[in-house]
């Protein structure tokens, strides 16, 4: 009987231990695509300036990538560890798909613009993109880490 109650205590603690690994492995990918997207983002800024519509096209479609795989990076249950995220990401996880599905969007748009050289249209977009990313951020993102 007391074997039996130290292997439920090791399967509960193994167990415990596996799930923070998976939660801190998530606020690991997604700290790393928000990062990719930040920098792709100030990419698609200079090449505005420098008119280098193939910079712009290809970044736009890595934050447009980024979009999609972003709501699968916030399980319920990974609301624990170094994270910025709101509550609001699991409490309103429609809003929060609908942001990300916006942002896709918009990025889809800034690049299908710099595929065609459109001049009037890429500042258009950078700015619609940029106000989704904002949109969201707004809601679901933390300004520094909780205590």
């Amino acid at each position: 009987m007391l074997q039996k109650k130290y292997l439920l205590g090791g399967l509960a603690l193994f167990a415990a231990l596996l799930f923070s690994a998976q939660v801190f492995a998530q606020s690991e990918k997604r700290q790393a695509l928000m990062k990719d997207n930040s920098a792709a983002n100030k990419a698609i800024k200079g090449a505005v300036e420098a008119k280098d519509y193939a910079t712009i096209e290809a970044k736009a479609k890595d934050i447009m990538g980024n979009a999609d795989q972003i709501v699968g990076l916030f399980p319920k249950g990974s609301d624990k560890g170094k994270t910025k995220a709101t509550a609001a990401i699991w409490d309103k996880s429609d809003d929060f798909a609908n942001a990300a599905k916006k942002l896709s969007k918009s990025a889809g748009e800034l690049a299908a613009a710099a595929k065609a050289k459109d001049e009037a249209a890429v500042p258009v977009k950078v700015k619609a993109m940029g106000d989704n990313c904002g949109a969201c951020h707004k809601v679901f993102r933390a300004e520094k880490y909780p205590e």
